[in-house]
């Protein structure tokens, strides 16, 4: 046993809201894992750019698999395709296996860096393409969504009180740690040495992942910082605004609860609309680019472009999201969503090189600042406690949206590359309007917290 799972000895509160909500205060985040508690943002980012390229950075790769394994492109997008099927089905379950206790932090991230080696090792070496599914589409995707749903969760149990710059910040390293990857499968990678690239960067992101949870710690249930008064509007300003605009639950919802709300069904569409415009983007981003004549090396540029917005936006929404309200930035990122697929679309037909890397880098923006939303989102409606499996429902979504690789293939064979980026944007403005009646459960719409006279309930542990 190291130091960081001894438990916590200092005394410590628990108070009692006019809800009927629990805070647990009294102890620090020194106290409890021995470090302070930027650790749990830092370590969860680098985990999370562990497994970004993955997915982010699979469709540069698209051509050197073609050529070294003779697979046909439309067996390389369904294979992303079910990645992220199961990068999302693993997201529910692996939470509830988080939140019982029988899945520690750090175990989760060592079978999520084994599932990253194992993706790329078939990558390099599956004789056929069904071990490919296999390996990369089954059980690295599983090992991401490990990663993910321990990674993103760990951050709003140790900033309840601003959890959306923080979520946000997490959430971008799933984005653009695959920047890098991006040029190199892209401009580097060939059939001469597509083997040796693949097992390095297998065995480099997989190191990554598992060194980083070595290090992974959750707070008690209920805790909250020791200096921020969870029954009257804290003194920081930054806190005060944030909780001002994103009140926490008025109590730890259980997942039945929460579904019964109707909130997680709400949630769960809107982000299965957005995200699949997301996935389609990303996969076919290549395309539309060599359509228009673009050459190779700026297609590279434009994807990269929009990786490193996708992962740097998600940080700038999650801290506008806390100064502004969650709900509002979401409607904001729907409608920037959907009028960039418009604007590449329009730019690829025009040629217009400059205006298609700006769309591109606007709609990496909109595809990556949905996922911290829906995050602190799920947190601030339903609790920290269970947020691991009650995001996990919301993630889920993925299920569906992940088929934005492998139907969009369908689309543009029906309807073209036009008829397709119309669609998308389509369905992001339809997203937006869904969201509309996003509210949290129990709580009025003012929503603000007010003073509290003296706590219901406190007890001395």
């Amino acid at each position: 046993m190291t130091t960081t799972d001894l438990p916590s000895s200092v005394p410590y509160r628990e108070l009692t809201d006019r809800n009927g909500r629990v805070y647990r205060v009294g102890e620090s985040d020194i106290d409890i894992m021995g470090r302070k508690r930027k650790w749990m943002v830092i370590l969860p980012w680098v985990g999370m750019m562990g497994i970004s390229s993955a997915e982010y950075a699979f469709a540069s790769a698209e051509d050197a698999l073609h050529d070294a394994h003779h697979w046909s492109s439309g067996s390389i997008y369904w294979m992303l395709t079910v990645w992220v099927f199961f990068q999302a089905a693993v997201a529910f379950p692996a939470g509830r296996l988080r939140e019982s206790g029988k899945l520690p932090a750090r175990y989760a991230m060592v079978i999520g860096a084994c599932g990253t080696l194992c993706g790329y090792l078939s990558l390099a070496y599956a004789p056929h393409v069904t071990l490919a599914f296999l390996g990369f589409g089954v059980f690295s995707g599983m090992g991401a969504g490990m990663v993910y749903a321990t990674c993103v969760n760990m951050v709003g149990k140790w900033y309840p009180e601003r959890k959306g710059g923080k979520t946000g910040f997490v959430n971008g390293g799933f984005a653009y740690g695959s920047v890098p990857f991006v040029f190199l499968f892209t401009t580097v990678m060939d059939v001469s040495n597509y083997e040796v690239i693949l097992v390095s960067v297998g065995v480099f992101l997989a190191a990554m992942v598992a060194v980083a949870g070595y290090f992974f710690r959750d707070p008690p249930k209920n805790w909250w910082p020791a200096q921020i008064d969870p029954l009257n509007p804290p003194d920081d300003p930054r806190a005060r605004r944030a909780l001002q605009k994103n009140p926490p639950a008025v109590h730890q919802y259980s997942p039945g609860e929460a579904w019964r709300t109707g909130r997680v069904a709400l949630m769960w569409f809107c982000l299965a609309c957005t995200s699949g415009v997301n996935i389609f983007g990303i996969s076919f981003q290549v395309d539309i680019g060599e359509h228009a004549g673009f050459a190779g090396g700026i297609v590279a540029t434009a994807m990269s472009l929009k990786a490193v917005v996708n992962g740097t936006g998600r940080g700038v929404i999650g801290w506008l999201s806390d100064l502004y309200g969650r709900k509002q930035c979401l409607l904001a990122v729907c409608v920037i969503l959907g009028l960039a697929q418009f604007g590449i679309l329009w730019s690829a037909e025009q040629k217009i090189l400059p205006l298609f890397l700006i769309f591109s880098a606007i709609s990496g923006f909109g595809g990556g600042a949905i996922f911290p939303m829906f995050a602190a989102m799920t947190a601030d409606y339903f609790g920290e406690n269970n947020n691991a499996t009650n995001y996990g429902m919301v993630y889920s979504s993925k299920l569906v949206s992940g088929l934005g690789a492998g139907m969009g293939s369908l689309v543009v064979g029906a309807w073209g590359l036009s008829g397709a980026f119309i669609l998308a944007g389509c369905i992001s403005f339809f997203a937006g309007i869904v969201a509309l009646f996003l509210s949290p459960p129990g709580r009025p719409k003012s929503g603000a917290i007010k003073p509290n006279p003296q706590p219901l309930g406190e007890e001395m542990a």
